[in-house]
């Protein structure tokens, strides 16, 4: 794992509003282990920029109620509703043998027939279905979406920094008229 991509920042939540007027938060954690979010310290926004530091949490519905250092009006969180919380890569403790976070996918070479480097994986996204890999192909312009599924994503090395997506070219064509 590179310096760079462990200063990376990760979401690890999203702020669902104020919880009464005592100055709590509403939380919803989208780590694997709910409580685990709040055992990484601050939790920032997209900039690094410290948004809230946990000092208590109790589960509430389908989220958390924390008591934070940071001490806002009712308002203040209100405002910053839907904002996500994030802890740089470093923080997160080191996946299990033949597991890995998702994040760590984006920048990794494709590749699909041979050993020729046809793009690069640009984001994972999940639009309520399964995830996908966005890849930005070498060809430029446009990029494509692959399943991550075994059949279609059936070898990740991290040693070498690549995917192999064999079939990557019949994502890429455009879909025939109807």
């Amino acid at each position: 794992m590179t310096s760079k991509s462990q200063d990376k920042l990760i979401v690890v939540g999203a702020l669902k509003g104020a919880h009464g007027v005592r100055g709590e938060v509403r939380v919803k954690s989208f780590t694997a282990e709910p409580e685990d979010l709040f055992t990484y310290g601050p939790l920032t926004d997209a900039a690094g920029r410290v948004l809230l530091t946990p000092l208590s949490a109790r589960p509430g519905n389908d989220h958390f109620i924390v008591a934070t250092r940071e001490q806002k009006q009712k308002e203040e969180w209100d405002a910053l509703k839907g904002a996500l919380l994030h802890v740089a890569r470093a923080q997160l403790p080191e996946a299990e043998e033949d597991e890995f976070y998702i994040e760590d996918l984006v920048g990794l070479d494709v590749v699909s027939e041979g050993d020729a480097v046809a793009g690069r994986v640009k984001s994972v996204q999940n639009f309520g279905a399964d995830d996908l890999l966005e890849v930005q192909l070498v060809t430029g312009g446009h990029s494509v979406f692959v399943p991550f599924t075994l059949a279609d994503v059936p070898e990740i090395d991290f040693e070498t920094r690549r995917v192999s997506i064999p079939d990557l070219a019949s994502w890429s064509e455009p879909e025939p008229d109807q």
